[in-house]
């Protein structure tokens, strides 16, 4: 049975009754025919890109649906999933009030756009394994607590949160609950979209910057109700998705074999690596992953991150992060790049 969930309560009173800017774009489309454009006050010259974009993203948004098997009424677009987070907190969390609760380690942008909106932040730390602790975390609500926000696959640790333990935090917090699915392509696990139904207060974020290979081109994702998605494009930028990218998008899209052939050879290419990795004496750890990257514990950090920046391998020092004591984060590369890895950690002194 579904929640019940009453987007009035939860939203901010000033964006529900924000009046949205209405583009020229907006006021009139045409598909079909021909027709003289003289409304938005574009060059009339062609240069391929003169006209705005589609600041709707339909056809776009169209295949991207029958791809996830959803409604185009669920999506927006953003420029990168961190516009689409940043819309999520301006949407629900007032400034200097409101609070938002995050799960370290964890995706470090959740914590910065908390600032830049001036909203509290409450942090639950993972336990050892890098898992949820929902009773800690719903102990930790307020009544100021409008969101809770993790990303499932986890980043940097790799792993999927317990379905179970996601489930507790659906079924006892009332507020938006935001699961950032950027590296679900890598696992067999289903998307949390499948239970938007069930859960109104939802919203997954995903992304088309890993498994679809279009990070240059920012594109993020949010699925959700339609009354959220709603509430979200009264304050989103009326162009915010440029002509090129929804048209790269698109051409991607809507032929994903090869898409598909990378991520089986990514998974595939994670696996070899867990196993070539710890066989080296100074690896300590290497944890689970269903992303396209390892967390590996080290002996020294600080001291292999440079001796592999030494021969041309940048990896990622995530000593900083909670639980991330001497750990690197290293993604799965080409097996070109991974055999460039293991020959230059075969070098490294013990």
């Amino acid at each position: 049975m579904a929640r019940n969930f009453d987007l009035s309560q939860w939203a901010r009173p000033e964006m529900l009754a924000l009046k949205p800017y209405t583009s020229a774009r907006d006021t009139f489309t045409a598909t079909e025919g021909e027709w003289t454009f003289l409304d938005a006050n574009e060059n009339p010259n062609s240069t391929v890109v003169h006209r705005y974009p589609d600041p709707n993203q339909t056809e776009l948004k169209n295949i991207f649906a029958n791809l996830r098997g959803c409604n185009e009424d669920q999506l927006l677009i953003g420029n990168g999933s961190d516009e689409v987070l940043d819309l999520i907190v301006r949407a629900f969390c007032t400034p200097h009030k409101d609070e938002m609760v995050i799960m370290p380690p964890t995706y470090g942008m959740y914590a910065v756009l908390a600032d830049i909106n001036s909203v509290g932040l409450i942090e639950v730390p993972l336990d050892a394994t890098f898992q949820l602790k929902p009773k800690e975390i719903l102990a930790a609500v307020t009544p100021n607590t409008k969101a809770i926000f993790f990303c499932s696959p986890n980043n940097p640790s790799g792993n999927a949160f317990n379905a179970d333990d996601i489930k507790a935090l659906l079924d006892n917090f009332d507020g938006i609950i935001v699961i950032d699915e950027a590296y679900i392509d890598f696992t067999e696990i289903p998307s949390w979209s499948e239970k938007l139904s069930d859960y109104p207060n939802l919203i997954v974020t995903q992304t088309l910057s890993k498994a679809f290979g279009l990070a240059g081109l920012r594109l993020g994702i949010a699925i959700a109700s339609p009354e959220i998605i709603a509430l979200l494009k009264r304050i989103k930028p009326p162009y915010n998705i440029n002509t090129l990218s929804q048209q790269h998008a698109m051409t991607v899209l809507r032929d994903t074999k090869a898409v598909n052939a990378q991520i089986v050879e990514s998974i595939a290419e994670r696996k070899r690596l867990a196993q070539e990795l710890n066989a080296f004496s100074w690896v300590v750890t290497i944890y689970p992953s269903d992303a396209n990257f390892l967390l590996i514990q080290v002996d020294d950090a600080s001291r292999r991150y440079t001796e592999l920046l030494n021969q041309h391998i940048v990896t990622r020092n995530r000593s900083s992060q909670e639980n991330c004591e001497n750990c690197i984060r290293i993604s799965v590369g080409t097996p070109q790049e991974n055999d460039n890895l293991i020959a230059a950690c075969k070098s490294l002194s013990k």
